[in-house]
């Protein structure tokens, strides 16, 4: 979902709810005047772990973020569809929960599939956010075309180099 909003940000609040939801999130959340501000603001401190250099830096940030989240992991079967984890108590605001699921989620992804498994799409000048899902670990383009732009660019590249 991080990767989503980073990669095609919503123009308007209601935008940033629609795509929770299209990642699973069902819950409705009290609306505030710059709620799509701060979302943004959780969106840009997650790119700066997505940039980090090394795997130290972007877990130090990462665990900075997780530490400053208000809001903590709880089991809950509140629906009686089964239980659940939130992220959030039944009255905190949009930013809040975001920063809690988006850190939580970022910190699952990376321990369990790798450190190395988060970054920026390979083919220039994409700068869309790659989360490596792929069995190999290797993935290095946001999208089939970002990676058939630059093996054609790569072509080209080595076709034009006298041998």
């Amino acid at each position: 979902m991080a990767a989503s909003l980073a990669n095609d940000w919503p123009q308007t609040r209601s935008g940033i709810e629609q795509r929770t939801r299209e990642f699973g999130m069902t819950m409705a959340f009290r609306d505030a005047p710059d709620d799509h501000l701060r979302v943004r603001a959780v969106v840009d401190e997650w790119l700066r772990i997505v940039d980090a250099d090394d795997h130290a830096e972007r877990a130090r940030l990462l665990n900075r973020m997780m530490a400053e989240s208000a809001a903590h992991p709880y089991l809950t079967d509140h629906d009686g569809e089964g239980w659940h984890l939130h992220y959030r108590e039944p009255d905190d605001a949009l930013p809040l929960v975001l920063r809690a699921v988006i850190s939580v989620g970022t910190s699952l992804h990376l321990v369990g599939r790798g450190m190395h498994r988060l970054g920026r799409c390979a083919a220039d000048p994409c700068t869309n956010v790659v989360v490596d899902v792929t069995r190999n670990g290797r993935q290095r383009y946001c999208s089939v075309r970002c990676a058939n732009r630059d093996g054609v660019r790569r072509h080209r590249a080595r076709a034009s180099t006298p041998s």
